[in-house]
């Protein structure tokens, strides 16, 4: 059977201390309407459940025809409701048993609800007529001078008769009945409020944990706009000097200064170097902290890939070169054109591609590919044939470059993090290839503010046979088979 909730201002302390605990909170009004209902079916006799307080919950009673009648006489009317009254607020005592008279010799058995040493309710069962009793008494003559005898002694035989030790078995057996029924409930309540109390106290903790979690998230906000501040604020007082620094090593290369020696050319050339690598920092410095502030623009106008690819490929082949790296590009006829930034554009590719050349060895190869991406339109045709491309030329849906090399190749495991600013997949002060972590972080922010997306993924078709590379046997874990960077921009519907 099912228990009814308690009410919200009784602690769970309530139900298992004994105090605040109801009857109608162990078992619901509908339950305990059967159980008077059923009895009622076996024995004929009424019966009402009522709560501490006083209130009926359950009941099955039939008027007895003698009661009818005593209500139609104004003083038996008032007996009778006296009658009641008395036996509702009868109390049972210790023993959890009593008995009541009524005026026409009648009886009420009034059992307590008792669970766990608490007082919940009782059981009234009555009026039933004694089968001893065979003549109408005296005090139901008395009641009212309207009375008539013959009317009474007709009437008094029709109400339910029972032995009144059998009625205390009945009762005995109610109270264990209902024993069963409050333990039931009791348990089922117990275990509800048990649940209840643990969702609550999950539900705080989450509360004080998203309460945490929002203060760090805010202190994380405010330490970043420092940090975003600071790197700009000192990437401009970095830049300033650092540019009067390359200037005058310009002019001394240029012999403004005066003529210099072999050796002192070499130390003006190392100084400007370093100093075109230092300014190269800090122009990634400031391009990070405009993007996470939001005030990088881009100045759009129709760009021609092959032209990008073409012209990063000029600028990065006397440094391939001097490496003895292979750097070609394979740029596909008709690409159609789209909406962007060249020089942002050509920022992405060239530091693809330089990134590629640094952890490319000597005597690999890195090539870059530009083309059309395409959704396939039913067939295929030669593109030398005009005609039959533009009839059966596959769709073209965007522009796509991948920048592919035959370098030192990137774990799988590390993939998804490389795009992490001021992430290094070698994080160790002694590694070999030098670098900030952030060109890749400004790639990725530099494609998705054009709408493309970009991609990384091992290059294991350029992998020789017998898991050789380049001669030597390649590192474990992936390492060695080079990596592919595939950057894709989608074109406007038409």
């Amino acid at each position: 059977m099912s228990a009814q909730t308690p009410h919200r201002n009784d602690p769970l302390e309530a139900l298992t201390m004994g105090t605040g605990l109801r009857l109608e909170d162990l078992v619901d009004r509908e339950a305990l309407q059967e159980v008077c209902k059923s009895f009622f079916g076996l024995f004929g006799i009424p019966v009402r459940i009522f709560n501490e307080d006083g209130q009926l919950l359950g009941d099955a009673v039939q008027e007895q025809a003698l009661c009818q009648y005593l209500q139609t006489l104004r003083d038996g009317r008032a007996a009778c409701g006296a009658t009641v009254t008395a036996v509702k607020s009868a109390s049972p005592g210790s023993s959890g048993d009593a008995t009541h008279p009524c005026f026409t010799g009648s009886l009420y058995r009034i059992v307590a609800l008792d669970y766990d040493g608490r007082r919940l309710g009782r059981v009234i069962i009555g009026p039933f007529l004694p089968v001893e009793v065979k003549e109408v008494p005296r005090s139901l003559l008395r009641i009212d001078a309207g009375v008539e005898p013959e009317k009474a002694r007709e009437l008094m035989p029709k109400m339910p008769r029972a032995r009144t030790e059998t009625v205390g078995r009945i009762a005995k057996h109610m109270q264990a009945v209902l024993d069963l029924i409050l333990f039931s409930g009791h348990r089922a309540l117990l275990t509800s409020q048990m649940h209840l109390a643990s969702v609550r106290e999950s539900y705080r903790e989450l509360q004080e944990q998203n309460q945490k979690l929002t203060e760090s998230y805010e202190k994380l906000k405010e330490l970043d706009r420092l940090k975003s501040n600071f790197l700009a604020t000192v990437s401009h007082e970095l830049r300033t000097p650092l540019t009067s620094i390359l200037g005058y090593s310009e002019m001394l290369q240029e012999g403004i200064g005066g003529p210099l020696t072999a050796e002192q050319q070499d130390f003006v050339t190392t100084i400007r170097d370093k100093g075109e690598q230092l300014l190269a920092l800090i122009r990634s410095l400031l391009d990070q902290s405009k993007i996470e502030s939001g005030t990088m623009s881009l100045k759009m106008a129709d760009v021609a890939i092959g032209t990008v690819v073409s012209d990063v490929l000029s600028t990065l082949l006397p440094a391939a070169k001097r490496k003895g790296v292979a750097l070609t590009a394979e740029i596909a006829p008709r690409i159609p054109s789209f909406r962007g930034d060249p020089e942002r554009l050509r920022q992405v590719f060239l530091n693809l591609a330089e990134n590629a050349l640094k952890f490319t060895p000597g005597g690999g190869r890195v090539t870059l590919v530009a083309a059309t991406d395409t959704a396939d339109a039913g067939g295929t045709s030669d593109p030398d044939d005009d005609i039959g491309y533009v009839l059966f030329a596959s769709k073209p849906t965007g522009v796509l470059v991948r920048v592919e090399d035959t370098g030192i190749g990137i774990p799988h495991t590390e993939r998804s993090k490389i795009f992490d600013a001021f992430y290094q997949v070698d994080g160790s002060s002694t590694r070999e290839h030098g670098g900030t972590g952030l060109g890749l972080s400004i790639v990725k922010r530099l494609v998705e503010m054009h709408g493309g997306t970009i991609a990384v993924d091992a290059n294991t078709a350029t992998v020789p046979p017998a898991g050789r590379v380049g001669g030597d046997v390649a590192p474990p874990s992936g390492r060695g088979r080079g990596s592919v960077f595939t950057v894709r921009f989608p074109l406007p519907k038409r």
